[in-house]
Order: structure tokens, then C-alpha cells, then sequence
């Protein structure tokens, strides 16, 4: 195991996202733990861990991505499975947060789904959450144990930076990606611009206006995640009618509805950049889209974490650029 490690640090997986977890095992130089996730004939979810976790620190690698409600169930009965065995410290390494865009009651008799999970993960024992890009900042206020929410606009900035591209303007898909926009402008060192939308029903955008100058500049478009991508593609068709030259796309989460795929191969969208906190399956990775590892970021947390460190310089744009 890697030297600055302290002894008892263990990392499991589960069914989400394997490949990523392998690679922070490797980056950590550690094996991934030995458990195994089977399903009885009704769907029932079976956990067995295969070796003692007793005393340990433990680290489960589990984005809560599709199917969604599936590996949730696995992660909260391998919380619960790591505490009658009795594991130390139970560390959620969730890279993809599902449930966090229901962070409030948008209208009557709504349930705020994305506090009833927090509250599932800790009641089943989880006694740290460290995850990625939460569709809003106030869900770090749903737990009532520490959370370290990374952040993929440093990861995605320093990308675009060694691209060398000139005369750049980040922009905003809608109006509450403006401090998203607005941070990774400001580690590019470049302006900003907003797409003015209208939003008439769910998983629809109507784009509006482009408020800000992108005649001749390259635009990238930068959000927390894709789904649909109807507010990316759309947003894309009007800087391009706006007069942008060249076109880029970014997110931290690529969701990925298959309507989706179709919608950004049909788009202007020069280049699509995303991070592997969700598998992209073969079947949707497509010529224009570049996948980055958020596997050293994660790896640097679990480091400083189990050594009693700050993580405060894994916020910062210069400590991703030293990597």
C-alpha cells in the first residue's frame, strides 16, 4: 500500500462504476476488497464482504447513476453490511449524486427526495459522503455527517487551458449556471456569457436570447450535468446563430439519456468534454466526446482524509494544474 497511507485503509466497489474504482485502487496502491453483489430471482440485492473489514477505514465507490434506485439499494445494504461487520470509519465515495436535482419542493405536496436519501445513507451507517458536483450547494445542509463535495470545473478548466484556444467566452446554459460559469471563467481568465432561456415543461428548453458578445469567439458551454441535453444542444444552436466560430461543450456528469447522444452528434458541438463519475457505456461514446478521469481528485481527498490533512487545496484551480 502506498506509504502515505496509514494502515486499515480498505476501498470497495459496487455495480455503478467499477473501472473508475480499479483506477483509484491502483492510484492508491491498494487492491479493490473482496465482496461480491448478487440478485436473487425476484431482484432482491444480495452483499456478501469477503474479508474482515473489522477496525478498518473503509471507502465504497458507488455513483448513484442508472439504474438509479438499484445501486442505491446496493450502497445502503453495503453500508449496513460494513457496520454489523464492523468497520471503523464507513467513507461513501458517491462520484454522481442521484436524487440531487429534488433538493426542494418546486410545487405543492412534492417530497424533497434528495434529504430522504441523505438521511437512508446515514440511518444505514455511512459516516462520511464524498461525492462531486451537487446539482445545488444547499445539499451539503441534508447531512447531518461530513461531506466533501469535489468540484470537475477545475478538472475540465485545466483541459481547455492546454487546448491553447483563443479568444475564449464561457457561457452558461440557463440562469443557475451563472457561478458555475462565472468560476471557470475566472480560471480560464476569460468572459462569460448566459443563454436567457424559457422553460415551459420539464426536459424542454425554449433558448430565448444570448446575453453577452460571442460573435467570433470560441464558446464553452459548461454545466453540472447532461440529461437530455436539450438545454446544451439548444444553447449550442444559438451561439452558433450568434455567431460564435467554434463551439465546445463540458459537464461534470454525463447522464445521458439516449436522446441525448443523438441531439449533441446533430449539434455544432465541436468537442464534448465530460468526467467519468458516470460510465459512459460504449454504445454512447461518440467521435466529439472526451472522457477525463476524476480518479486522481479522489484519490487525493481519500489520501488527506485518512491522514488527517485539509482538503481545501483540492478546490483550487493551481493545485489541479500541478497534477
Amino acid at each position: 500500500m502506498n506509504n502515505q497511507l496509514k494502515n486499515g485503509l480498505k476501498i470497495f466497489t459496487l455495480n455503478s462504476n467499477p473501472e473508475l474504482a480499479a483506477e483509484m485502487a491502483q492510484l492508491l496502491g491498494c487492491e479493490l476488497g473482496n465482496c461480491s453483489v448478487k440478485q436473487f430471482s425476484d431482484g432482491e440485492i444480495q452483499i456478501n464482504i469477503e474479508e474482515s473489514v473489522r477496525g478498518c477505514d473503509v471507502y465504497l465507490v458507488q455513483s448513484t447513476s442508472q439504474p438509479v434506485n438499484t445501486h442505491i439499494m446496493e450502497l445502503l445494504i453495503m453500508v449496513d453490511a460494513m457496520k454489523r461487520a464492523s468497520a471503523k470509519e464507513i467513507n461513501v465515495v458517491i462520484p454522481y449524486f442521484g436524487y440531487s436535482r429534488q433538493d426542494r419542493q418546486a410545487g405543492p405536496r412534492e417530497p424533497i427526495s434528495a434529504k430522504l436519501v441523505a438521511n437512508l445513507l446515514e440511518k444505514a451507517g455511512a459516516t462520511r459522503i464524498i461525492t462531486m458536483d451537487f446539482h445545488s450547494p444547499q445539499m451539503q445542509g441534508f447531512f447531518d455527517i461530513p461531506v466533501d463535495e469535489l468540484r470537475g470545473a477545475p478538472i475540465l478548466s485545466h483541459y481547455f487551458e492546454k487546448k491553447g484556444l483563443e479568444d475564449v467566452v464561457v457561457v452558461a446554459p440557463h440562469k443557475g449556471g451563472v457561478t458555475r460559469a462565472r468560476k471557470m471563467a475566472s480560471q480560464l481568465n476569460t468572459p462569460i456569457a448566459l443563454i436567457d432561456e424559457r422553460a415551459p415543461e420539464q426536459n424542454f428548453t425554449e433558448n430565448v436570447n444570448v446575453i453577452g458578445n460571442v460573435k467570433g469567439k470560441t464558446a464553452i458551454l459548461f454545466d453540472d450535468l447532461i440529461n437530455t441535453a436539450e438545454t446544451i444542444t439548444t444553447a449550442a444552436h444559438a451561439l452558433e446563430k450568434e455567431g460564435a466560430i467554434a463551439i465546445y461543450a463540458c459537464c461534470t456528469h454525463a447522464v445521458f439519456l439516449e436522446s441525448a447522444i443523438r441531439k449533441i452528434e446533430a449539434s455544432p458541438i465541436k468537442e464534448l468534454v465530460v468526467t467519468n463519475t458516470i460510465k459512459v457505456p460504449e454504445g454512447k461514446m461518440i467521435d466529439k466526446m472526451t472522457i477525463l478521469s476524476v480518479a486522481p481528485l479522489l484519490v487525493e481527498a481519500i489520501n488527506r482524509i485518512h491522514n488527517e490533512k485539509s482538503v481545501s487545496p483540492l478546490f483550487e484551480f493551481s493545485f489541479v494544474c500541478k497534477q
